[in-house]
């Protein structure tokens, strides 16, 4: 498949008239417990051409999209954002570009930009905005699974790393992996929750559907206590004290120089 996604990013920049300065898995491919039928979720940030940015429409703004997206085909989901765009995100600390930044899987990285973001990432890393982010997910994920009678295991996947993300953040206030493996083994010391949420990703990769099982008790538990615990641990984080907007900008022009000017 890596040559099939190879090949959608250098139809997009040519349709485009783009760079694609990054790309990576997202979703349960990167987590680490794909179904035998998940999609590969592509994630990309681009550049326009020093032009494009100099015109008194800025890009997000009416017909200059700062989004490129694909219709799903052969299970290929493939977006991506504007590097305005993602640079404005990247200092809000939007926890699902800190994720793209780190994910495990990456497709294409041919120039400095992504690097030096993640250079940067511990100094705008915001923990309060970012467990509050994976709070209301999986409160959200949580509420919407037990409304229906028989939700899909994958469904609580969507719940599980959220919370284990913003457990992550209030142990140790940093950016927290990607893999949910990873997740598990650092903050699971209970054996009997661990096995069942083992058993639950076994099923869920073995694409089996319902959420029934004694397991499921066990992990609704732990869910509903972790998020109400979360909440309140989360006032007490500090926001950071740096602005790096000068820093982006130089990145932003950095980048524009080193993709079509040297």
């Amino acid at each position: 498949m890596e040559k099939e996604i190879l090949a959608a990013l250098r139809s997009i920049e040519q349709e485009y008239d783009v760079k694609v300065l990054y790309a990576c898995e997202s979703g349960s491919r990167a987590w680490g417990f794909p179904s035998p039928n998940s999609d590969w979720d592509v994630r990309f940030f681009y550049i326009h051409r020093p032009e494009v940015y100099l015109s008194i429409d800025p890009i997000g703004v009416g017909k200059k999209r700062d989004v490129i997206e694909r219709p799903i085909h052969n299970e290929l989901d493939v977006s991506g954002w504007d590097l305005t765009k993602t640079l404005k995100l990247f200092r809000k600390s939007n926890p699902l570009l800190l994720e793209w930044l780190f994910s495990d899987i990456a497709y294409k990285e041919p120039y400095q930009t992504a690097g030096q973001m993640r250079q940067m990432s511990s100094s705008v890393f915001s923990p309060v905005s970012c467990m509050h982010h994976y709070i209301n997910m999986a409160a959200s994920n949580y509420r919407a699974v037990h409304k229906k009678e028989n939700s899909k295991l994958k469904q609580y996947f969507y719940i599980l790393r959220p919370v284990l993300a913003a457990k992550w953040i209030a142990e140790r206030q940093t950016i927290p992996p990607f893999p949910l493996g990873s997740l598990l083994d650092a903050l699971i010391k209970d054996k009997a929750l661990m096995t069942a949420i083992q058993q639950l990703a076994a099923r869920k990769t073995a694409d089996e559907e319902g959420n029934g099982g004694s397991g499921i008790t066990l992990i609704d538990a732990f869910l509903e206590r972790e998020i109400e615990e979360l909440r309140s641990r989360a006032a007490s984080l500090k926001q950071p004290s740096e602005n790096p907007t000068e820093r982006l900008n130089d990145l932003f022009r950095q980048t524009l120089k080193e993709v079509w000017i040297e």
